[in-house]
């Protein structure tokens, strides 16, 4: 994320607790709006695909992927940049660019101008997130930092677990829009109010400027391979746009890591991965990411294309799996700070795929939803609030203190880019079936896709550190992190 510079603004006399709690709603909305976000374009994908028939899913899927590219090639530089300019600035600049892109996302008439909408929302939510947070640490005491953080991570669990019922209810009443012009109400109050409360930071010492050179090569690296994965079973996987793809991602790629290697202020810092445990988690949670993100789009397009559910129906369908994720992510971190990162990683990648492979072999195409569906997702549920944040804690927890900010983003990366992938392999795992039967075995397709990718990452977690330095520092911050970002 980012480094706090400024010591704690001084709070005037005159009622500084009220003057607190509208800081920690203000910062608290930012996540709110991202993770929020994120919950209900999954739940509008299947309207999206009414809404532009022509379009092929292929196409569709950079709705979500482009976002992700961005926001995850962003990230670190955003946090370094809001070191830089002042947590402030950066922060009102991201929300001004986000609550723009949701009002352009909102009004496209056309799949283009989408993307191009969903592409300046990850920048704004690329420089929204890791400021909001500086801000919220810098606006209270040492003493209240560990408390405020895990409430301002609870905001985005909140979203989590209620966006695809909130989402469905939404989209329903108004249109697949709304998920998009939710974010401008809320947007604007947070503008409004922030004006008045927030104070400014102070810019850190003058040093070496991002590179924001290196964040440019590799989205265009990220966006070349997932061109041609989405693309390849339409194209053919020896043609030669394809092949100019996968060229073109290899050579710009080898170019972003040479210069990240030499850069003095690189988006990826090539040293993080000295530390065993850091390479190893954030290996994990790339392979997990693209299970995870594949498998929350590939249920709703089920209930909706299989079993035939409408929006709302599916949305409120798959609403057990994030509540439970919301109310186990507290308890998993801090049992692991207790007994250890290993056992509670094997212990929920084991139950997540159990889940997976419960809904693989025993989802048919008859509706059963209490016997058969639920019990899958909340099997699921309960693996994936396991999981993630102890992931992200052991992630960093190798680390330096001074670097766990840094490390942490680079986790947050990993996962942003592992869910393109997976997006973009969801695509081409459920092609275009011409039977409901059909349909149904791509589907079983994609839930034993996700089970590998969960196999592969639980394999991954084995290599972790039992208990690695910093894990009491570093646990409860990567834990309310991650709550707040879980569905990103």
């Amino acid at each position: 994320m980012t480094q706090v510079h400024a010591p704690a603004p001084r709070i005037p006399a005159a009622n500084p607790s009220s003057r607190h709690r509208v800081i920690f709603v203000v910062t608290a909305l930012a996540a709110f709006m991202a993770s929020l976000d994120l919950s209900i374009v999954n739940v509008a994908f299947p309207a999206l695909e009414r809404s532009f028939p022509s379009d092929p899913r292929a196409t569709l899927a950079w709705v979500i992927t482009s976002y992700g590219i961005v926001f995850g090639s962003l990230l670190v530089i955003a946090g370094r940049t809001a070191d830089r300019l002042g947590s402030r600035r950066v922060f009102f600049a991201g929300l001004t660019v986000f609550t723009a892109g949701s009002a352009l996302c909102g009004l496209a008439p056309s799949v283009a101008l989408l993307v191009a909408g969903r592409v300046i929302q990850g920048c704004g939510a690329a420089a929204l997130l890791p400021a909001s947070l500086s801000l919220l640490l810098a606006a209270f005491p040492s003493e209240r930092r560990s408390q405020v953080v895990a409430l301002w991570g609870g905001v985005g669990a909140l979203a989590v677990a209620t966006g695809p019922s909130f989402g469905a209810a939404l989209i329903t009443v108004g249109g697949w829009r709304w998920a998009f012009f939710v974010n401008v109400p809320i947007g604007a109050a947070a503008w409004i109010a922030g004006r008045r409360v927030l104070v400014r930071s102070r810019p850190g010492a003058p040093g070496a400027a991002p590179d924001y050179l290196g964040a440019m090569l590799i989205a265009l690296t990220l966006s070349a391979l997932v061109l041609g994965i989405t693309e390849g079973p339409a194209w053919g996987w020896a043609s030669a746009p394809v092949v100019a793809c996968f060229a073109g991602a290899l050579v710009v790629g080898t170019v972003f890591l040479l210069r990240s290697a030499g850069h003095p202020d690189p988006v990826l810092d090539l040293t993080l991965f000295r530390a065993r445990s850091f390479s190893v988690a954030n290996a994990a949670t790339f392979l997990y990411a693209m299970g995870f993100f594949a498998m929350l789009l590939g249920n709703i397009l089920f209930l909706t294309s299989v079993w035939h559910y409408p929006i709302l129906e599916a949305g409120l369908a798959v609403t057990p799996g994030p509540l439970v994720v919301a109310l186990v992510s507290g308890p998993a971190g801090r049992t692991a700070a207790r007994v250890g990162f290993r056992p509670v990683l094997i212990a929920g990648f084991t139950v997540f795929l159990a889940g997976l492979v419960w809904l693989a072999t025993r989802v048919g195409l008859q509706h059963d939803y209490l016997t058969t569906w639920l019990p899958g997702t909340l099997i699921i549920g309960l693996g994936i609030g396991l999981t993630f944040p102890v992931l992200s804690a052991a992630a960093v927890s190798s680390l330096h203190p001074n670097r766990f900010a840094v490390g942490s983003a680079v986790n947050q990366t990993a996962r942003q880019i592992g869910g393109a992938f997976g997006i973009a392999l969801l695509v081409v795992i459920l092609g275009t079936p011409h039977s409901p039967a059909e349909a149904l075995a791509h589907f079983h397709n994609l839930w034993w896709y996700a089970a590998a990718a969960t196999a592969l990452s639980g394999i991954a977690c084995t290599l972790i550190s039992h208990r690695p330095r910093g894990v009491v520092e570093a646990a409860p911050v990567a834990e309310a992190v991650t709550e707040a970002r879980v569905a990103v």
